[in-house]
């Protein structure tokens, strides 16, 4: 306990810790230790020293550093976090170390060479506030910095702060983007940029249309993993099948300068794919080739067809390395089909009709990592319908399971994010986003769902240019990136736009039925909102205000009363 007879002086009072420590010591506890005591050494002791602060604490996973000038705390807080985020890129496979930082202007009671009371308290509950390699201040250190830093701060209101008596205006810290150094003498190289088209199912019977779609997706992703190539999401590539149109023309449509197209056509346990790569400005033929193999081989082709197009782009030594990108999903056939007809059903938009057939694959192969991926998104979209707890869970097992079997799989990564964000996890969510986007950075698709993060931790602006980002990027973006934008614009209560927004989506599920009824509700357009409600009443009779408020992961209380109340208006009751 501190003297009372103590001295006091006003400090500014910087709190950092280790995102997930616990678990990077269960996972490596030698590694993480060696990293932990590497980062203080190469980043945390000269960064402070070169802005004049004082490290008076280190506890574990936690450090307290004292600074005369808040203005020197926040420029401080951000040179950290980016000189760890360079550090977590340079050094893997290294453990990932990732911080926490928060930062308030108080009084603090000076006993030797430690601080106590309240200044430090709050800035070590705003360390807790902040995300994962984010900051968070208070509004005393807010207006000391605010006109001297080139820096935005998102509001996050009033917080009651544990053990603190009253509540404390947060604030998060948005540094802006350094300018990237570019040497004239070396400019960058353009991309390629490739569309895969849809192959051609020539097997005589279209219910084996989900095999050469499955087929062409995977192509897609696993191009996707390369760095060096910029390929077309899925959802742009297949706006373009049935039309009929000129291969290279699809390719004009939606700006790429190469192509992929191909058929599949299976007979009894017989495969032939045929591929072929065309240059988009002259028409003409780059390679093609033909593989007759056994279903079972159906991994095997898709590799050598990724490394064929890597290789004819990017020469032969970025082929030498595409067989160690990929990890095999499966060896059972039998599981991959299930796999492939679920991931059919999920992407139409039905994926509480797609569990029983990854829930199959799962059970075929325990050890198919995509299948029980998947399966844990299409349980968290169950969730969404029946706001059952046992089904969060099973999604969150699933998610677990997927993640023990392979943690080098962007998809694996996506679907524990979106599961650990509806378990009210943000910062578990925020670590498996920003894996799956290094992982396969072209994903317009991850990009999107992390826009959901964003809205769900308060930060609705930035949810908003994200979404809007991923709209421009995408051609034919999915229907659901709607849904996603017409929840943000229904936070920031611009009624309007949000109902422009949802009605893009001809095709609505639960959660976009549930949040246009409220808008129309605020808007007091109350016979729009009884319709809507209905029609989410026909898909999910037990909807109520309970439901709606169990399944809502937003972390601010305010959001969930104001989806509420737009509810109760459109006449939903408790």
């Amino acid at each position: 306990m501190a003297d009372p007879r103590a001295q006091r002086r006003l400090a500014a009072i910087l709190a950092a810790d280790v995102v997930g420590y616990s678990r990077l010591m269960e996972n490596d506890e030698k590694g993480t230790l060696a990293a932990l005591k590497a980062r203080r050494k190469e980043v945390l002791q000269p960064i402070v020293g070169a802005h004049n602060g004082r490290i008076f604490k280190v506890s574990g996973d936690g450090v307290l550093v004292e600074f005369s000038s808040p203005t020197e705390a926040v420029e401080c807080a951000i040179d950290l976090q980016r000189a760890m985020a360079a550090k977590n890129r340079d050094n893997l496979p290294a453990p990932e170390i990732v911080l926490r930082v928060g930062i308030n202007l108080g009084d603090v009671l000076v006993e030797g060479s430690d601080l106590y009371g309240d200044g430090v308290n709050i800035a070590a509950r705003l360390e807790g506030l902040a995300e994962p390699g984010g900051i968070c201040i208070s509004r005393s250190v807010l207006d000391q910095v605010r006109k001297k830093l080139d820096c935005g701060f998102d509001e996050l209101g009033k917080q009651s702060l544990k053990n603190i008596a009253e509540q404390v205006e947060v604030y998060r810290v948005q540094p802006q983007p350094k300018p990237a150094v570019r040497l004239e003498s070396s400019p960058p190289r353009a991309r390629p940029s490739i569309a895969v088209l849809p192959f051609d199912n020539l097997s005589g019977d279209p219910g084996q249309q989900y095999l050469s779609d499955g087929i062409t997706e995977d192509i897609i992703t696993e191009l996707s993993r390369f760095r060096s190539l910029s390929v077309l999401g899925r959802h742009a590539s297949f706006h373009l099948a049935g039309r009929g149109g000129n291969p290279v023309q699809a390719a004009h449509e939606l700006g790429a300068n190469f192509v992929v197209e191909g058929s599949v056509r299976k007979a009894g346990e017989q495969l032939r794919i045929t591929a072929q790569l065309l240059d988009a400005e002259t028409g003409n033929h780059v390679w093609a080739d033909r593989y007759d193999r056994a279903s079972s081989d159906v991994f095997a082709v898709q590799d050598e067809v990724v490394g064929a197009i890597v290789a004819t782009l990017e020469g032969r030594m970025v082929a030498a390395a595409a067989g160690h990108v990929r990890k095999r999903p499966t060896s059972s056939w039998t599981a991959y089909d299930f796999f492939l007809k679920g991931r059919e059903l999920s992407d139409a938009g039905l994926e509480r009709e797609a569990t029983p057939y990854f829930a199959e694959a799962t059970r075929i192969d325990p050890d198919f990592a995509l299948a029980h991926a998947w399966l844990g998104m299409t349980l968290l979209c169950t969730y969404w319908f029946d706001a059952d707890e046992k089904t969060l869970a099973a999604a969150e097992r699933s998610g677990q399971r997927a993640l023990e079997l392979d943690s080098n799989d962007p998809s694996v990564h996506h679907a524990n994010a979106m599961v650990m964000l509806w378990c009210r996890r943000p910062e578990r969510a925020a670590l498996h986003f920003d894996r799956a986007i290094s992982l396969n950075p072209m994903d317009t698709q991850v990009r999107a769902d992390r826009s959901n993060l964003l809205r769900y931790t308060g930060r609705l602006e930035d949810a908003l240019a994200l979404i809007d980002e991923e709209l421009r990027r995408s051609p034919y973006p999915p229907l659901w990136f709607w849904r996603v934008r017409g929840g943000i614009l229904f936070d920031l209560k611009r009624y309007g736009e949000a109902i422009e927004a949802f009605g893009n989506m001809p095709q609505k599920n639960n959660l976009a039925f549930v949040q246009l009824a409220a808008a129309h509700g605020h808007v007091g357009d109350l016979a729009a909102a009884r319709q809507v409600l209905a029609e989410a009443r026909a898909l999910r009779p037990s909807l109520s205000l309970g439901e709606v408020a169990t399944v809502a992961p937003h972390v601010l209380q305010e959001p969930v009363e104001h989806l509420l109340e737009g509810l109760r208006k459109a006449g939903l009751s408790s």
